[in-house]
């Protein structure tokens, strides 16, 4: 796979750009539209974290690229995903650590997102495989990536602790690099069914 670089994706009115300790109060604001923090099953930091949350993303390199998820048009800040768990000697990256305002939710926002990260993953970076994990009880976090296309590969028992305490088991998701021309498609097509060209 190709060294993964910072870098600045644009499609559709929606950029992602490598996200920022000047990043701080658009994604605290993300985050309070809607309260995302009090979901059980998701990781939005609480406001008073966020910068905290933006320099571990930051300190993660280059284990995980994190990006801010920008309309371009207005020039807010809708949200944040990123590339992670990223293994070079296999070719494989996964995508997460992504959440959007409450008013973007159910846009064309995500699957934009979805299509400029796994367009630059496969054809940019060379990779084989594309990862997708989210909570077994977020259900709606489920639907949206299966919605994408991604395969199920399983689910992980016990795995990951949860901010109440208690642990969660995490579903994992996939695509791969053969999977990708019809799931680019795929995308494509759900984005012009909405009107986004």
């Amino acid at each position: 796979m190709n060294t993964l670089l910072p870098v600045t994706l644009e499609l559709h009115g929606v950029r992602l750009e490598p996200l920022g300790a000047h990043h701080a109060d658009g994604l605290r604001a993300a985050a309070e539209d809607g309260h995302l923090w009090q979901l059980r099953v998701t990781s939005v930091p609480e406001p008073q974290d966020v910068d905290a949350y933006i320099y571990k993303a930051i300190e993660q390199r280059p284990n995980r690229l994190a990006f801010a998820v920008i309309d371009i048009g207005t020039g807010m800040l809708i949200g944040t995903t990123s590339y992670h768990d990223i293994v070079p000697a296999i070719d494989r990256l996964e995508i997460g650590y992504t959440f959007y305002a409450k008013r973007w939710q159910r846009t064309h926002v995500n699957t934009t997102c979805k299509l400029l990260l796994m367009t630059h993953a496969f054809e940019t970076l060379g990779a084989r495989l594309v990862g997708l994990r989210t909570d077994n009880f977020n259900h709606a976090s489920q639907a949206a990536i299966e919605r994408l296309g991604a395969k199920k590969d399983g689910v992980l028992r016990h795995h990951q602790p949860r901010r109440d305490g208690t642990v969660r088991d995490t579903v994992m998701y996939s695509i791969t690099a053969g999977e990708w021309p019809e799931i680019r498609a795929h995308l494509r097509h759900k984005l012009a069914r909405h009107g986004v060209r």
